[in-house]
């Protein structure tokens, strides 16, 4: 498989994100960049990100947890972040994400996991949930879903999805901004441009739009419909924190509401001033919703 790998010069002097990235290589050739902060025997939180950004977006969540106790693992999906990039656009599929996401996942044996997933973070999150169940302990759920293309997508994401395929220079720091509620510094929208030096390391950023089943005929269509009647069944604890900012998603978390066992009777969330990326407009308020849940159930 052809890939590029971004030069690790690109990741200096990031704005508050002193974490050292740890390594795995992939059976395939491929490497995955993770973060791992905290005991290693503490519980671990589990944070996915989505598109078109990597582990950087969590760096404010990332010291509550750890100063609750909790170890932390990001990983940058392949293609994104310090992970390594392939070069074809035939390798990015919604299965091959899955696949080296769950041979990260299993090579760390994690046990007792608490989910956080966002965005791309949940279509692939929730389908390691389901096909993982015994190795993990709650779940939350943030400006995410689990398509399955039997109700068309919004406008909105309609709208998103034909600019990423067809806009000549795939922007990223400017997504990033149009998604956030605040305004994001300069030195911040350059950490989101860091991992990419040229079109030809977005790759992986311009596909995944086109990758989310969007009709009933998809190739994980029948996956994810499979996925959802073991969410209809997951009685563990499960929590929907939403931005009320955020166009496509808004409105998604009523449905893990009314479907998930787990979910009825939480003290499920729309946070004021979000958007989609809710952890850069309300990283630590979230993280704080999210650790006092966890401490409520010990």
């Amino acid at each position: 498989m052809n890939f590029l790998r971004t030069p690790d010069d690109r990741f200096q002097n990031l704005p508050d994100f002193p974490h050292t990235p740890h390594y795995h290589d992939l059976s395939d050739g491929l490497r995955l960049a993770y973060l791992d902060e905290g005991a290693a025997d503490a519980p671990p939180v589990l944070l996915l990100h989505g598109e078109p950004d990597w582990s950087f977006l969590y760096r404010k969540m990332i010291p509550v947890y750890r100063a609750a106790g909790y170890r932390v693992l990001a990983p940058d999906l392949i293609g994104f972040g310090r992970s390594d990039k392939p070069t074809e656009r035939a390798s990015y599929t919604y299965a091959n994400h899955l696949r080296w996401l769950t041979e990260w996942f299993d090579a760390l044996e994690l046990r007792g996991v608490h989910l956080f997933c966002q965005d791309w973070g949940g279509l692939l999150g929730l389908r390691l949930l389901t096909d993982r169940t015994d190795r993990f302990a709650t779940v939350v759920a943030s400006n995410t879903t689990l398509p399955t293309g039997d109700v068309a997508p919004n406008e909105a994401f309609l709208a998103w999805r034909k600019f990423s395929q067809e806009v000549p220079q795939f922007p990223v720091s400017d997504v990033m901004q149009r998604g956030s509620h605040t305004t994001l510094s300069p030195a911040v929208l350059a950490a989101y441009d860091a991992p990419f030096p040229d079109e030809r390391h977005k790759m992986g950023a311009r596909v995944f739009p086109a990758l989310v089943p969007a009709a009933p005929d998809d190739p994980e269509t029948e996956n994810n419909r499979a996925a959802w009647q073991q969410l209809g069944q997951f009685t563990k604890p499960f929590l929907t924190i939403f931005g009320n900012q955020d166009p496509i998603m808004r409105g998604l978390d009523k449905v893990f509401q009314q479907l998930v066992p787990g979910a009825q009777g939480q003290p499920h969330a729309r946070v004021e001033g979000a958007g989609h990326f809710i952890q850069e407009d309300r990283g630590e308020e979230v993280a704080t919703l999210h650790t006092e849940w966890l401490s409520k159930m010990n």
